[in-house]
């Protein structure tokens, strides 16, 4: 499929599966993430913030990422998943190490939250080359 235009309910759709695959992901990996982190599970508070931050961000990311699956060409869920791949290897990847080795943050918090990253990129990517941007 060639951009003709944005579909909206295509980026929406992303950023629902973006939101899913980041909450299958630390559920399985919160124990490993908290550790990481150096924190318990009574060290962290329950607040809506994080989740409303993250839903946005994830609607923010579809939005971009359709952009510019749109204007690289046609539109395919391989497409999609290289183009996310790319994004995450030259843009997530690199951010996120750099600002955890100035946090001093341990290398296991890196791998788990840019793994993250990689997830929900791939997944939006998938999502959007099957409905179209």
């Amino acid at each position: 499929m060639a951009f003709t235009g944005l579909s909206y309910l295509a980026v929406v759709l992303a950023a629902v599966a973006g939101f899913i695959t980041g909450s299958v992901w630390y559920g399985v990996l919160g124990k490993a993430w908290m550790s990481a982190l150096g924190k318990t599970k009574e060290d962290m508070k329950p607040t809506p913030l994080p989740f409303i931050v993250a839903g946005i961000a994830q609607l923010v990311m579809a939005f971009m990422l359709a952009g510019i699956l749109g204007h690289l060409g046609e539109v395919t869920v391989w497409n999609g998943i290289v183009s996310a791949f790319f994004i995450w290897l030259g843009f997530i990847l690199p951010s996120m190490a750099v600002n955890h080795a100035f946090q001093g943050a341990k290398t296991g918090l890196t791998v788990i939250d840019s793994g993250h990253w990689l997830a929900v990129l791939v997944v939006m990517g998938a999502v959007l080359g099957i409905f179209g941007v």
